[in-house]
């Protein structure tokens, strides 16, 4: 299991890195949610042009949207109705 550094980094499995295709270099976002962090690598490409339709309120945070976006989708569990 990966341990934190004294300058606060880990070194992720190699096994782990092959199995998922991640190398140095690669871009990785941090995500924190509920005391949990998620890692997800970026794919350079993959979204192009997918969102530039749509204009970011700047009233909200990344952290908040996707508070948002969690707690709806919760609501929407508890409701009976599935997320899709």
């Amino acid at each position: 299991m990966p341990v934190l550094s004294q300058k606060r980094q880990i070194t992720l499995p190699k096994e782990l890195c092959d199995r998922l295709m991640v190398k140095p270099g690669d871009d990785l976002s941090f995500l924190e949610y509920e005391g949990r962090i998620t890692i997800i690598k970026k794919l350079r490409g993959t979204s192009d042009g997918l969102l530039k339709h749509i204009k970011a309120n700047q009233g909200f945070t990344d952290e908040q949207s996707l508070e948002s976006t969690v707690s709806k989708k919760h609501s929407v569990r508890q409701s009976g109705k599935h997320a899709g």
